[in-house]
């Protein structure tokens, strides 16, 4: 079973998240060799990503991942809604895939646009 945690992304803004993954008894994944991806979605059932994220392995002897999106990404999130859903997966050099993370991304509007820069 995946772990579960909420993302927090202001709209129009650079979003960069780092992530440690443990395994059911607490401890970090070792990741050598493991490639990630994530998206995050309006629902189970869109045929499309609202977000896809630059995610990355960036200490994998520790389980630690990134996820980030641009300024430019965050910026075209339209809403409603303003609570996306996401995943994480892993694949490793066997072409396995483990969903190891899931949860809900809330988005905080923004005021200002990233044209008035």
């Amino acid at each position: 079973m995946s772990g579960y945690q909420d993302l927090f992304i202001e709209q129009g803004s650079t979003y960069y998240e780092t992530i440690t993954l443990n395994d059911s008894y607490g401890n970090p994944y070792n990741l050598n060799g493991f490639l990630v991806a994530s998206q995050a979605k309006a629902s189970y059932y869109s045929a499309n990503a609202t977000i896809t994220f630059v995610a990355a392995v960036t200490d994998a002897n520790n389980g630690i991942i990134t996820l980030s999106a641009n300024s430019a990404v965050t910026s075209n999130i339209i809403t409603p809604p303003t609570t996306l859903l996401y995943d994480v997966l892993l694949k490793d050099s066997s072409n396995n895939i483990t969903r190891v993370l899931e949860g809900r991304v809330f988005i905080d509007k923004a005021v200002t646009t990233i044209t008035h820069f």
